[in-house]
């Protein structure tokens, strides 16, 4: 009884602390005990505590949630980034050991150490499944590992570890700035080479010791190093692997999936162990060289979305939604302007293995297409290209889609002026690029490399360029290619959303009357540019909400994509 009393008193304390929201497990096992030993005093003290809704209690009804029609709550949001700063380091190479045979009977045995291992090496691939790059915004330094030391009995330290950078299709990269140690010391080399030798005998230039660069016996005392003569440094090395890497400036365009992966950075090389420094006078060197410093890259990337259909309109056209109806895509949808943030991507599966295709329609390789990707953007608003709104930085995940698709809400206006906006602010991002390549273009063909001399006395170039870098024309690498063509001459369609509505339909009709005056040449491009596409231009009403109309969308997507 007394054991029963200690328990109730405890739960009557319980109930008026904040005891039940810190514990609730607590809570749960005191109302299990309290439903199994009702009692007249326990009764009182838990009075405030519910078991459950009785039959006089109200219960809320859920309300009805479909995957077209979802309830604020149900999204699904993935983490993005479309533009990232990174900076690649490839590894160090390990130092070079100081080691001597130590055998019975063998007092002062030759030198024996192994040499340094060279530095990872940093590779980068474009791989498919991967959609954003905010991984590697997350990461901003990506450095390979470092080599290891060298051992005694001439055994060489392990190689460093490589790293590999894997990007979505699509992905653009872009050097910003390079610290390569070896280059500039070969550079600084060929300098002095040029200038005039200074009054210096071998015997001091032998001696000088460098702590960057030499490693000396770990029991030398200070009075035997100072005494130490050190032979002449070696000449900068390079690994074999540096002339496999991409050449400086790096510009990419990694638009296809890759099989094998591109290299970015070789990894510096090892240090020499004290074999290599037996001279005829000094038989046991007691000293090693340390390993190179990696060369550091840093670099933009910049995502591109490779999609097959892309998806332009006005905020609050019902983007989402049919992105929605057309996928298993789980985008944010809203009634409110700017519910995307963020382009959403989304696969069109068009054989799902369980019968007969709903679309058949094989591909450049000649295999039929299992599926197709939408890239969703955020909305556009009048003076885009002004920067109002989300201006049109998303605009380049549209920029590679084979297909674009305009979605305008019938019941929100003019329908004719609505698709005139987008494509004003559409051609306005394309004067933009154009810009941009001619820029690009310019400042490239003013640029030069300095001059590298392959003699030892500077022989190669005239006298009359003194101790300046001559500039060396034959360097500039020829333009890449243009893999991507207009905005204004990709083919495109019109989806008219929430055609489900009365009042709509006179407002598709003269869309489509619009269209039709386009398709024939009586009315101009809303573009107003003279070679834009236009010779299947068609609307589709769909409801996207009640998942009517969207049906005929796959297969014309289809049929667009062979022009």
């Amino acid at each position: 009884m007394a054991r029963e009393a200690t328990e109730m008193m405890n739960r009557c304390f319980f109930g008026g602390t904040l005891t039940p929201f810190l514990y609730p497990a607590l809570c749960a096992s005191s109302l299990a005990s309290s439903t199994a030993r009702p009692g007249p005093l326990y009764a009182r003290c838990n009075s405030t505590i519910t078991t459950g809704p009785t039959s006089h209690q109200h219960v809320p009804h859920t309300t009805h949630s479909s995957h077209l029609d979802p309830t604020p709550d149900n999204y699904s949001l993935t983490p993005f980034a479309d533009r990232c700063i990174i900076t690649a380091e490839a590894g160090a190479g390990g130092h070079g050991c100081v080691s001597f045979l130590r055998e019975k009977y063998i007092e002062e045995g030759p030198p024996n150490g192994g040499d340094g291992g060279s530095g990872g090496n940093v590779y980068i691939q474009a791989v498919r499944g991967e959609t954003s790059l905010h991984k590697l915004a997350r990461r901003r330094l990506i450095k390979a590992g470092r080599g290891r030391n060298g051992q005694g009995k001439m055994r060489g330290g392990e190689r460093g570890a490589d790293v590999l950078i894997t990007v979505p299709v699509g992905t653009i990269v872009r050097e910003i700035l390079r610290h390569d140690p070896i280059a500039d010391e070969m550079a600084e080399q060929w300098r002095n080479e040029r200038q005039p030798p200074k009054q210096q005998t071998e015997q001091e230039e032998a001696s000088s010791y460098r702590k960057d660069k030499w490693l000396v016996f770990p029991g030398m005392v200070p009075s035997e190093l100072n005494r130490m003569t050190f032979p002449v440094l070696p000449p900068p090395r390079k690994s074999h692997l540096a002339a496999l890497q991409q050449e400086a400036p790096i510009w990419l365009d990694l638009d296809k999936h890759m099989e094998t992966p591109l290299l970015l950075a070789a990894g510096a090389m090892g240090g020499l162990g004290n074999p290599h420094f037996v001279l005829p006078n000094q038989s046991r060197p007691k000293m090693a060289t340390r390993g190179d410093e990696g060369m550091k890259v840093s670099m933009q990337l910049e995502l591109k979305i490779l999609a097959d259909l892309g998806l332009v309109g006005l905020p609050n056209a019902g983007k989402s939604t049919l992105t929605r109806a057309l996928t298993n895509s789980r985008a944010r949808v809203g009634s409110w302007a700017f519910t995307t943030l963020q382009p959403n991507v989304g696969t069109v599966v068009l054989d799902d293995h369980k019968g007969r295709p709903a679309v058949m329609k094989r591909g450049r390789n000649g295999e039929l297409r299992e599926n197709f990707l939408i890239a969703d953007v955020p909305g556009l608003i009048e003076d885009a290209h002004l920067d109002k709104g989300l201006g049109l930085g998303f605009l380049r995940h549209v920029e590679r889609a084979a297909v674009l698709a305009f979605v305008i809400d019938l019941s929100a206006g003019d329908a004719v002026h609505a698709l005139k906006l987008l494509w004003r602010e559409v051609s306005e991002y394309e004067n933009l690029q154009s810009r941009q390549l001619n820029a690009d273009t310019e400042r490239r063909m003013v640029t030069y490399s300095p001059a590298r001399s392959n003699s030892s006395n500077g022989d190669t170039f005239p006298e009359a360029f003194g101790n300046l870098d001559p500039p060396n024309f034959d360097s500039l690498k020829p333009l890449p290619f243009l893999s991507s063509t207009a905005i204004t001459s990709k083919p495109w369609f019109v989806v008219g959303t929430k055609a489900d509505l009365p009042e709509t339909q006179a407002n598709y009709e003269a869309l489509q009357k619009y269209l039709e005056g386009v398709k024939s040449g009586a009315q101009p491009h809303p573009s107003n540019k003279q070679n834009a596409w236009k010779y299947k231009v068609q609307a589709v009403p769909i409801s996207a909400i009640r998942g009517e109309g969207v049906e005929v969308i796959p297969q014309l997507v289809m049929d667009l994509l062979d022009e």
